[in-house]
C-alpha cells in the first residue's frame, strides 16, 4: 500500500473508502466505511458523520486502510468489526461460527408465538454463535436452554456471547452431534439452524459466504437435506406434542414435508421470509 499523507480527515477517508466499496464487484454498502472507521477509533457510526471535520492520526488511518482493504477482498464486515445484531441484541462473531442473518429471526418470533410453560427447557441444535439460544433466553427470562454444537471453537463464541448478556447461568453448552446422548423427553422446545446447502450448490455461494464461513456450519454432509433426515430421526424420543422449529433452505419445503409424512413429526405451518422463501418450518411430535 502507498504511504498515508501526514494528515487526513474523517471525511477525507470516508470519501475515498466510499469511492472504492462502490466499485466493488460484490457490491458491499457504501455504509461500512463509517463502520469499519468507527470500529478503529471507538466511535459510533453517527458520531463518526458528525465529526467528519475530525484529523485522524496516521496510525488510526492505517489501520482503518487495513480493514478496508479485507473488506475489498471480501472479507464479511462482521468479522471485520467483530459483532453482529440480531434480534435487537449484538452478538460477537469470527469465522469460527456463521453470521446469524435477518431471516433466522423469524425462528425467534415463532418460537415466542408458541404456548409453552412458564419456565421452559429448550434445545438448540447446532448453537453456532448462540444467537438462538442467547436470544431466547434473554426474551424467556425462566427458561434454561441447552445449546449443543459439533464444533468445540463455535461453542467458545456462544460461551462468551452468554457470559456478555448475562445467561451463562440459564444456558448450558455442549459439544455434541446433533442431540445424541441427550434426554430429549425433558425439553419443551428444540430450534435449529442446521447446515442446509447441498454441496453441490457450494461453488454457487458469494465469495463472501463461502470463502469465509466456516463450511462445517452451512455445508450439509452428503446433500442439503442430510441433516434434516438425522434430526427428525434422531429427535424421535421428544415427548408427543414437543414443538420443533427449524430453519430450512430455499427449495427444501417440499422436501420437508415429504420427509416429516415419513416421520413421526407433523408439519404444521411454514413461515415465509421477506424474500417469499418458506424458511421456519413448524412441527410437532406426533402423540
Amino acid at each position: 500500500m502507498a504511504p498515508l499523507p501526514p494528515a487526513l480527515t474523517i471525511a477525507h477517508l470516508l470519501d475515498d473508502a466510499r469511492r472504492r466499496l462502490a466499485a466493488a464487484p460484490f457490491r458491499p454498502s457504501t455504509r461500512e466505511a463509517a463502520l469499519l472507521l468507527g470500529r478503529v477509533l471507538g466511535l459510533s457510526e453517527a458520531e463518526v458523520l458528525a465529526r467528519d471535520d475530525r484529523r485522524v492520526e496516521p496510525p488510526d488511518a492505517e489501520r482503518f486502510r487495513s480493514l478496508l482493504e479485507r473488506r475489498l477482498r471480501g472479507e464479511p464486515v462482521a468479522y471485520l468489526l467483530g459483532e453482529r445484531e440480531f434480534f435487537g441484541w449484538p452478538f460477537a462473531v469470527d469465522p469460527r461460527v456463521l453470521i446469524p442473518r435477518p431471516e433466522t429471526e423469524h425462528l425467534i418470533e415463532e418460537a415466542l408465538a408458541l404456548e409453552l410453560p412458564a419456565a421452559p427447557r429448550i434445545l438448540d441444535v447446532g448453537t453456532g454463535s448462540g444467537a438462538i439460544a442467547v436470544t431466547l433466553a434473554l426474551e424467556l427470562p425462566a427458561a434454561r436452554v441447552t445449546a449443543v454444537d459439533l464444533s468445540p471453537a463455535a461453542l467458545a463464541v456462544a460461551a462468551a456471547n452468554a457470559h456478555r448478556h448475562g445467561v451463562a447461568d440459564r444456558v448450558r453448552l455442549a459439544a455434541l452431534d446433533l442431540a445424541v446422548g441427550l434426554r430429549l423427553g425433558s425439553f419443551d422446545l428444540v430450534v435449529s439452524n442446521p447446515p442446509y446447502v447441498d454441496p453441490a450448490d457450494r461453488a454457487d455461494l458469494s465469495p463472501e459466504i463461502r470463502d469465509f464461513e466456516p463450511a462445517i456450519a452451512l455445508v450439509a454432509p452428503g446433500s442439503g437435506e442430510s441433516v434434516l433426515v438425522r434430526l427428525l430421526s434422531e429427535l424421535d424420543d421428544l415427548a408427543p406434542g414437543t414443538p420443533l422449529l427449524l430453519e430450512i433452505g430455499q427449495g427444501q419445503a417440499g422436501r420437508l414435508e415429504t420427509l416429516a409424512a415419513g416421520s413421526l413429526f407433523e408439519l404444521r405451518c411454514l413461515r415465509l421470509d421477506l424474500a417469499g422463501i418458506p424458511r421456519i418450518a413448524t412441527l410437532t411430535r406426533a402423540g
